[in-house]
């Protein structure tokens, strides 16, 4: 091999190494790339994406599963710069939220549907004023308790009545402890008024009690 071959490889695998060097640096230290994801969606607030299982299909993932909760998916697609993606996990972290942008943020966005990204997606739109019509929030009025949950299931009747006294509905309860609280409280009103009636007695005996005459008293 001559000394130009030489020289040749030299420079080339200088080159090669100086290129993933660089790419390792770029990727793997300073992370300076942009992640897509698609992520969960509110239906009730955003216009989301709408991914529908296959009835046809056998893959895990694409099949029906019988669950409406599995089998429909509401999503939007994040981009964000992987430098700015926390290392924590949603699954396990409350406080973890990855695809959060902070205001000014390069490079992160949300992207909602809409005529033009549903045709990107090959998906349908969400509408949520009419999502919110189809699917009414109901509360729940009773607090479900858990099987051997003794502390849960120990609730008196006061606890479940949210009412003002003052109205009709809380008015029988009222008079029913009315009742019960005179009736507690008669005995010791019949005591009071007998003792007090017998020291009466005792002091108007003693008021109109005769003096003794005084006899065989003698005039000087």
């Amino acid at each position: 091999m001559d000394k130009k071959s030489k020289i040749f490889l030299a420079v080339l695998f200088l080159l090669i190494v100086a290129s993933v060097g660089a790419t390792y640096w770029r990727i793997f230290v300073k992370k300076d790339y942009v992640i897509e994801n698609q992520i969960d969606c509110d239906p009730y607030v955003d216009a989301c994406f709408i991914w529908e299982c296959d009835p046809a299909s056998t893959v895990e993932g694409e099949a029906c599963t019988g669950d409406p909760e599995a089998d429909v998916w509401y999503y939007e697609i994040a981009r964000r710069s992987a430098a700015n993606i926390p290392m924590c996990d949603p699954e396990t972290d409350e406080d973890c939220d990855p695809w959060t942008c902070d205001e000014g943020e390069k490079d992160c966005s949300q992207t909602f549907c809409d005529e033009t990204t549903k045709e990107e997606q090959g998906v349908e739109c969400n509408d949520p004023e009419q999502y919110n019509i189809d699917n009414p929030v109901v509360e729940e009025d009773a607090v479900a308790c858990e099987e051997g949950d003794e502390s849960c299931l120990e609730v008196t009747d006061a606890d479940l009545v949210d009412c003002d006294p003052a109205t009709e509905e809380c008015a029988p309860a009222d008079a029913d402890a009315a009742v019960d609280d005179s009736a507690a409280v008669a005995p010791t009103n019949a005591t009071d008024a007998t003792d007090a009636a017998q020291d009466q007695s005792a002091v108007s005996a003693q008021e109109i009690t005769p003096v003794p005459a005084v006899t065989g008293a003698t005039a000087n």
